[in-house]
């Protein structure tokens, strides 16, 4: 065939090429690793008020707290979480203190704690006790928090090795929807530092590391005020009380 006879006919339209898709250039095995932001405060009470607190925490029962749960149920699952926890434990201290960062807090995490209300418990962690890779909210599940708070206490020097709070960044394939899987996600450890607390989303996927405690006495345990700012939960007409 000429040259002469590839090219159209004024009268006639030519015929366009079928539409071909470009390949993308980008591996099909890559992911898009995401970091998360933790906000970490070390010698937040000080050391007169961090200490008090110590002590009210040690002495909190006589060191026989009832195990602690899991899920909406409040499920015993040890091998998803095994440690101890007081719900009616008071920080009024640790609170305040709270509201003093919150503001700095919630602009670094890239949320709004305006009208947040704070939830939190003791929890003490002694020799072999962990809680396994969880999130502390769904669109299910505790919807209404905003921001996870851990602030910790022990005896110093510390009496227990282990503990620390492993935080997982966030990895998505970028040609498939949803998340990757176990073994393709990175994580950085924060240790559990006496008077230090941390801040983060709860969505973020975390968990406690096991805890080695050699006297396995409570008061040389991993204590720990673990808890949550949170949105009010809004009710419907009805769901209030009669």
């Amino acid at each position: 065939m000429t040259t002469q006879d590839t090219m159209a006919r004024p009268d006639t339209v030519a015929e366009a090429p079928a539409a071909t898709e470009e390949q993308s250039r980008v591996s099909t095995d890559a992911i898009w690793r995401l970091p998360v932001t933790v906000c970490r405060i070390t010698n937040f009470l000080g050391r007169q008020m961090s200490g008090a607190l110590l002590g009210r925490a040690i002495a909190a029962a006589g060191g026989a707290l009832p195990p602690a749960r899991v899920g909406d149920d409040r499920k015993l699952d040890l091998d998803v979480r095994r440690s101890r926890q007081d719900s009616s434990f008071p920080v009024p201290d640790l609170l305040s203190a709270i509201d003093e960062v919150v503001d700095a807090v919630g602009h670094t995490l890239g949320v709004s704690c305006q009208d947040t209300e704070s939830d939190y418990s003791l929890n003490v962690h002694n020799d072999g006790d962990f809680f396994a890779v969880h999130q502390d909210t769904t669109t299910e599940f505790h919807p209404e928090r905003v921001v996870t708070f851990v602030y910790y206490l022990h005896r110093t020097p510390r009496p227990f090795q282990g503990g620390h709070l492993r935080v997982f960044d966030v990895a998505l394939p970028l040609h498939t929807e949803g998340s990757a899987s176990w073994e393709d996600l990175t994580w950085r450890d924060w240790e559990p530092e006496h008077d230090s607390i941390v801040f983060f989303r709860p969505t973020a996927w975390h968990e406690v590391r096991k805890v080695s405690c050699p006297s396995k006495q409570h008061a040389d345990s991993r204590f720990s005020i673990n808890g949550w700012l949170c949105r009010p939960v809004r009710t419907s007409p009805g769901d209030g009380a009669s």
